[in-house]
């Protein structure tokens, strides 16, 4: 007997990703290695991580944001 091919991957639907969430800064574009997407300088903060003196609100202090990288 032969079982019917499927396009789907193995497994449920019901399953719990094997990695949680990359961490996401509120001025990204995109999750960290979403394809499409690159880092680039905050231009909150310049870079720096910091603005007016406390931890730049747009990066949360890494200095870098993820966006979206080409397209039209």
């Amino acid at each position: 007997m032969t079982r019917p091919s499927s396009d789907q991957p193995a497994g449920g639907a019901d399953r719990e990703p094997s990695q949680p969430a990359a961490p996401t800064a509120p001025g990204d574009e995109a999750p960290p290695g979403t394809p499409g997407t690159g880092e680039t300088v905050c231009r909150g903060c310049g870079g720096s991580g910091r603005k007016d003196g406390a931890t730049c609100p747009e990066c949360d202090g890494s200095g870098l944001v993820t966006v979206g990288i080409g397209g039209a």
